[in-house]
């Protein structure tokens, strides 16, 4: 797998004012985490250690102050700014330098997963072509939306169709081979002025180079892009973790357990944290030993 990560953290958090006036929208808290770590878990979880997190010029000060440049977590973090909203499609512009020569993964940062990630970890170990997601919705209308014929093949990708011609919605997370900038920078905007991912996406299936794997039920997607559903994301983790004593994209945890950084790392994390309950939780953690089935939950 030569992969890397980009981290769409923009926007201009306008359907979350006024709690956006003040503080970055993946900064505001998913119960007791800021949003951005639950995309960044995602990438990491997926083996993923080299990332590029693009947000707007305001925000990024404060990202950069919150996550470093991810040495603690034996990760390499990068930041790029991007001045206003022209569409996702664009980050792999934006990151053209980063990637590279590579292939790239690109995940949403208000989109939460939690379940096994078996699924995406498949999608990051293909060298052709590209990977997206398709999770049935009750309202396919506010995202881009996948159509397959009988033989179950996607046939069709539309981006926020008024008549969604199936259930299913496409995640805010994507996998493309190396390339994915070349595709790009052959993309024109959209008659909303934006660089639509279907539009990318379309590339891919016109070349039957776009495989689209469903995600089961066992399989939770989140998008916390308005004020009822960070509320609801928040409910949903506090739930889960409550009731497992577990923690949900806790970030040294995962680190940790995937390996990224050793015991002796993690207990020096944990001396510079402040005296509480998160701190307890890591401790405990340091104690137990790495142990990566601990940071997801068992297959359904």
């Amino acid at each position: 797998m030569n992969k890397k990560a980009i981290l769409l953290a923009g926007g201009a958090g306008t359907r979350l004012y006024p709690l956006t006036k003040i503080v970055c929208k993946q900064l505001l808290p998913i119960y007791d985490k800021p949003m951005i770590c639950y995309p960044l878990a995602t990438l990491m979880l997926g083996g993923l250690r080299e990332v590029l997190i693009i947000s707007t010029p305001k925000d990024l000060p404060m990202l950069k102050d919150f996550l470093g440049d991810g040495t603690h977590l034996g990760i390499r973090i990068e930041y790029a700014a991007q001045p206003k909203p022209e569409g996702i499609a664009q980050a792999f512009l934006i990151g053209a330098e980063f990637i590279g020569d590579s292939g790239a993964s690109l995940i949403l940062g208000d989109n939460i997963f939690y379940g096994k990630l078996d699924f995406y970890r498949e999608a990051l170990a293909r060298d052709r072509g590209a990977c997206i997601f398709g999770y049935q919705v009750r309202d396919p209308e506010r995202y881009g939306v996948v159509e397959f014929d009988t033989a179950g093949r996607a046939i069709s990708l539309e981006e926020k169709p008024k008549k969604p011609r199936s259930p299913y919605a496409v995640p805010g997370l994507y996998v493309y081979d190396d390339r994915v900038v070349e595709f790009c920078r052959a993309l024109r905007p959209s008659a909303r002025g934006e660089l639509e991912i279907t539009d990318l996406n379309s590339m891919y299936l016109q070349r039957n180079e776009l495989r689209v794997k469903l995600l089961t039920r066992g399989m939770a997607w989140l998008d916390t892009g308005t004020q009822i559903t960070l509320l609801e994301a928040s409910n949903y983790i506090a739930t889960i973790e409550h009731r497992q004593g577990l923690k949900i994209a806790c970030l040294e945890e995962v680190a940790f357990r995937v390996g990224f950084i050793d015991e002796k790392a993690l207990a020096a994390i944990i001396d510079r944290l402040p005296k509480g309950e998160y701190r307890d939780y890591l401790q405990v953690v340091c104690e137990e030993g790495a142990d990566e089935t601990q940071v997801e939950p068992p297959p359904r």
